[in-house]
């Protein structure tokens, strides 16, 4: 039972970094952008920052927290014994969980560029999209799609 604990450990920390990260690139299209008309405007990138996204978990936490959870009240159960054992196996389960959040957290955790781009007709707006690409200030760009939907891609 003690050499299972270790690889419970790593399996759960494995499956919690899971989360689908490419929707945040500006190279990857949804299926619901595919064969429809997207606006392009042209601009230059005014300034630029190395921001992060805190992606969703697909889970909600459920394999952070509840691996962690499961896995802490394990190694507070190998601690003293009676009500002590209890008190052990609690509050190892009840670090766990927060444990295993915090780590689920920080795996879903994105590198990202929040750029500024004046428009080339003179409208200034802010895109945050995935850092897989290099920009910088002054580089010419084309924000494709609208809305909650734009993407920027070198000109």
């Amino acid at each position: 039972m003690k050499h299972l604990l270790p690889i419970a450990a790593l399996s759960l920390l494995t499956l919690a970094g899971c989360t689908n990260t490419s929707q945040y690139s500006g190279d990857v299209y949804s299926g619901n952008q595919a064969k429809t008309s997207q606006n392009v405007t042209y601009g230059t990138i005014v300034a630029i920052r190395p921001v992060q996204i805190q992606a969703e978990s697909r889970t909600g936490n459920l394999l952070g927290g509840g691996g962690g959870a499961i896995i802490g009240g394990l190694l507070g159960r190998q601690v003293g014994g009676g009500s002590g054992r209890d008190l052990a196996t609690v509050a190892g389960a009840l670090g766990g969980a927060m444990a295993g959040t915090a780590a689920e957290d920080a795996s879903n955790r994105i590198s990202a560029w929040e750029m500024e781009i004046r428009t080339d007709s003179g409208e200034d707006v802010v895109v945050v999209q995935r850092a897989d690409r290099q920009f910088q200030a002054g580089q010419r760009v084309r924000l494709i799609g609208s809305g909650r939907n734009v993407q920027v891609a070198p000109y």
